[in-house]
């Protein structure tokens, strides 16, 4: 039996992609890629996903972040400005979809969960598996740091997605 293209790739786990959408809920995709994180909320329709909401970590750039775009705290900041953009579409629930990653305890992609559940979606998960908060306010990089997570994550709870 020959198996689908991107099952061979590497790139679908479809055991867990049914799991995920017999849940009936829409999708919180996490990718992290070298530069950005990326975050859909998406439904799935028969004629294929369809994407409610999505945000980039280099969206914060425009906000004032002048870090990296892959660190906790932006991870974090985006999956916050997510849950804005879900709301806003109209969508408070969802499930977490991290692909085909190792999910770590106090990885990048649970740093996004904690993003979307303090922005107000709901998210079946775990507390332990946030990264700590020191990490999450950026202390482990420099002080502005901190000063620009608590200043950005003021501006985005008053953003209207």
């Amino acid at each position: 039996m020959r198996q689908f293209r991107r099952r061979r790739e590497g790139a679908t786990d479809y055991r867990k992609r049914l799991a995920l959408l017999k849940s009936g809920l829409p999708r919180a995709v996490v990718r992290v890629t070298n530069r950005q994180v990326l975050i859909q909320l998406t439904r799935f329709t028969m004629e294929g996903d369809q994407v409610v909401a999505a945000v980039s970590s280099q969206q914060l750039a425009g906000l004032g972040w002048k870090g990296s775009g892959t660190s906790v705290p932006a991870a974090y900041l985006t999956g916050l400005l997510a849950a804005r953009k879900a709301q806003a579409a109209g969508e408070a629930h969802a499930v977490l979809d991290i692909g085909r990653v190792t999910p770590t305890p106090g990885g990048r992609v649970f740093a996004v969960l904690k993003g979307l559940v303090d922005g107000g979606m709901e998210v079946p998960h775990s507390d332990s598996l946030y990264p700590g908060e020191e990490r999450i306010r950026g202390e482990h990089i420099s002080k502005a740091t901190v000063k620009q997570v608590e200043k950005l994550s003021a501006t985005i709870q008053e953003v209207k997605a």
